[in-house]
Parts: structure tokens; sequence; C-alpha cells
């Protein structure tokens, strides 16, 4: 399905120059001297009435705390709109990089989790602090697309100095906000900025159309769910098996060695013997033989005795569960479904969905695990992330690639970003520094071997 995003000049001639200056003019007396002029839609006036009775300042960005990049990874992964990041790539994000525009999507509250689109762009867009992360609410910045959409729970689109904020004068945006299907409730935002093709005549339905989408999406995956139950008392694990599951089961194991299972409600934290069982028929769905199963997790002997002894354990705690989950014998297989978040992470990248995938990789699969089988099944996870990253990733989420514990130390990685940068981009200079960091690194340590073996 074709967008039609087009790029155009940025450039104003003839009456645009005019009708900018005028509106500069406008702004300029309703934040000095509270004058509002005619020209200026009504739309705007309000919402700089509402931008001046906060007693925001037009000529910065408020100050707000920044947030971890564990925070925003939890931010994103909790959302809903998660789910449906493809669906925006698809339609949106891969046409805006040919016209010169940025895709951003925020949260209910106006706080942009994803922004994605032309580098050169974001990059630009930075001095103003439009970044994953900074919170672009009306209250926070005063009239913007997406916050003033929020506002008033409706697509707008805002042209250069109808912006409250002047940092922002240079831009123009549409926006629309998202809702849940099933209840109507604002799940977010999604916003298209650039310069004055970002409100072109066509942007704004286009923007609609991609929203319908999405919520179009969000529908048909709950369809594939059971009808969900009346919810139960709230506790750690409830005994309670005839409740219906509303997702598939969930085993967390990246960047950890004690695995936590989400079940149903309830949560569960797993003991690392338990967790290696479990990840591994999870990744081997057809189901191990004895045999393989304790290859998989031992290296000695009596491997075998030593499962069958383990197994019994781990069924008694999954017994427990609400659902219980199941493991039959020959061969041992879950009988219920159950997901690894190293699998989502994998499933993301197959779909494009590359950022994602990234925010979704919490650190290596059980890194302090000596299990022969999660050792394969880790580098599998690894070394795919890394192969996409290098394939397929903007400069910009190289980067961030680079700067996990995983690729501090990938000059492969670092090189690549190198040659991606632009050749006056003001990141080369850090790229340089850690290249030559690494050299250094290594040249110590083959130092250190030789005066070892002389």
């Amino acid at each position: 399905m074709g967008y039609g995003l087009k790029s155009s000049s940025s450039v104003p001639t003839g009456d645009a120059r005019e009708n900018i200056v005028a509106l500069e003019r406008a702004h300029e007396s309703a934040m000095t001297d509270r004058i509002f002029q005619t020209g200026v839609r009504k739309l705007v006036q309000d919402s700089w009435q509402r931008s001046l009775s906060l007693s925001l300042d037009p000529g910065s960005v408020a100050p707000e705390r920044a947030l971890t990049d564990a925070e925003l990874r939890d931010l994103r992964n909790q959302h809903p709109l998660a789910a449906v990041l493809p669906v925006v790539h698809n339609l949106l994000i891969r046409h805006a990089v040919d016209a010169e525009l940025i895709v951003a999507i925020g949260d209910e509250s106006g706080r942009l989790l994803w922004i994605d689109g032309d580098r050169v762009l974001r990059r630009r867009v930075e001095e103003m602090l439009f970044v994953e992360g900074a919170d672009w609410s009306e209250s926070r910045v005063g009239t913007s697309a997406p916050g003033t959409a929020l506002a008033l729970d409706r697509g707008i689109q805002i042209r250069r100095a109808e912006h409250f904020n002047a940092l922002a004068h240079p831009w123009s945006c549409t926006a629309v906000p998202i809702h849940d299907p099933d209840t109507g409730k604002i799940l977010g935002v999604i916003d298209i900025t650039g310069g004055d093709q970002a409100v072109a005549p066509q942007t704004l339905p286009l923007v609609e159309a991609a929203v319908a989408a999405m919520e179009a999406e969000l529908r048909i995956q709950r369809l594939g769910r059971p009808q969900a139950a009346p919810p139960a008392p709230r506790s750690r694990l409830s005994l309670s098996p005839s409740v219906p599951r509303l997702t598939p089961a969930v085993l967390s194991v990246l960047g950890t060695d004690h695995g936590q299972l989400q079940c149903g409600g309830s949560t569960a934290d797993v003991s690392p013997r338990h967790t290696e069982i479990l990840t591994l028929l999870a990744w081997h769905r057809e189901g191990l033989s004895a045999d393989r199963l304790a290859g998989y997790l031992f290296d000695q002997d009596t491997a075998v005795e030593t499962l069958r002894a383990e197994m019994v354990r781990v069924r008694k705690v999954l017994a427990v569960l609400d659902p219980p989950i199941t493991i039959t014998s020959r061969p041992y297989r879950l009988e219920s479904r159950l997901e690894l978040d190293s699998q989502q992470v994998l499933a993301f990248l197959e779909r494009g969905a590359h950022r994602v995938a990234l925010g979704a990789y919490r650190g290596a699969v059980l890194p302090g695990s000596s299990a022969p089988g999660i050792i394969e099944i880790r580098s599998e996870v690894s070394s795919r992330l890394r192969e996409a990253m290098l394939a397929d990733a903007s400069v910009d989420l190289l980067l961030t690639y680079a700067r996990t514990e995983e690729a501090t130390w990938d000059t492969e990685v670092w090189r690549a970003c190198l040659e991606l940068l632009p050749a006056r981009s003001p990141k080369r200079a850090t790229v340089v520094a850690h290249l030559a960091r690494i050299e250094d690194e290594i040249g110590g340590q083959r130092n250190i071997l030789q005066r070892f073996h002389t």
C-alpha cells in the first residue's frame, strides 16, 4: 500500500513567506503582549492560551528528568502499541525516510517512545529535545501536534510558528491519537514531523489511515486470544486451574540467570537450573529425549538420573501456576505454550522491527549458564541480532547497539558505525576514540601474552 509521502523543498516562496512572517508576528504578539491577532486559527489560539496559563517559557524547552535507557526500555516493553510497530514501519516509516520526514510514537501522556525516519532530520530536531523519552505533552512544551492532538483527542496539523515553543518554529507536524479498539481509551499518538510537506493536505488522512490500521491490528491480535475471565484476587501464585490463559506464558531469560515466569495473572521467580530446563524445552518445541535434554544440561555420567530428579522438582513448581504448565514425558515436551523473551526478539527481527528488537534485548540469554544447550541458544540469539544490526540498522540504531555490553569491544560494529556516519558528524570523534581504545586494549593483552610465553 503506497502512502504517497513526498519530499518537497523546505524553502517557502511568494505568499508562503508572507504567511510565515505574519504568523511569526502573531506569535510574538501573543507571547509578549498577550494580544491575539486575527489570522491565527482558533484551535491554535486556544492552545496558546492554555500554554500561557501554565507559565510555560516559549523560548526554551522545559527541563525534565531524563529517562535512563532501562526506564525507556521498560516503558516500551509494557506499552500495548509495541505489538503493532511493524504496521507503522510498513505504512509510514519506510516512506518517511525517502520523504525527509520522521515518525514519532508517543504514549497516552505525550512521552515519545519511538522515533524513526530520516536520520539527518532526527539529528536536527534533537536541538529542541524532540528525542525518545522526552515529554511532548501540551502541559510540558505547549502547542505541538502530538501534545495538542492528545489534549483535543483529534487529529491536527501544526505549521511552523503555530507551535508555542519558538525552537519548534522551523518545523511542521501532523499527529493523530490512537485508541483502544475495544474501550475507546487513548493509547498514544503518532506524529509526522518535517518541513511543510509534513502538513500537506494529504498527510492527515494518510496518518489517520495508518492509525486505523494499527487499531485494526490490535483488534485482530486480541481476537486470537481466549476470552478474558473476571480478575482473580492479587497473589503471587494462584491455585485455581480453571481460569483460561489470556496470553501465552512468557519466560524472561535475557540478561538474567534467575528466570521470571509470567503465567496468566501470576509471576514466579524460577531457579537457574529450572530456568535452563524450561528454556531448552521452549526452544525445542518438538520435545527432547531424556538423553538429549540431559546432554544439553550436564556433562557427567549420571546426567539422566540427575535430570529425572530435577524434572520432579520443576513439575511441582509448574503445577501451582494459574493455569498450570505441564511437561509430558518420552519425549520431554511442554504441553502448554511457553514463549521466551529471546524468541520475541528474534520475531521482531524477522518482521523488520529492528529498533523494537534491540529495545527488547536486555542482554545475553542466561549469561551465567554453562549448560551446553544454553550456550548454543545464547550464541544464536546474539549472532542473529548482531547480523541484523550490521546488515539493516540505521547508524543511530547501530550506535545504540554498539554501546551495549555485548558490542562494546566489537571492532567490526564500531567500524561499521564510522562508515555510516556522515563526514562532518560530531559523533565520528567519539567512534574513532572508542576504536583506538579497543586497539590499545587488544595491543596490551598481546604484550602480556608475549611476555608470558617468553
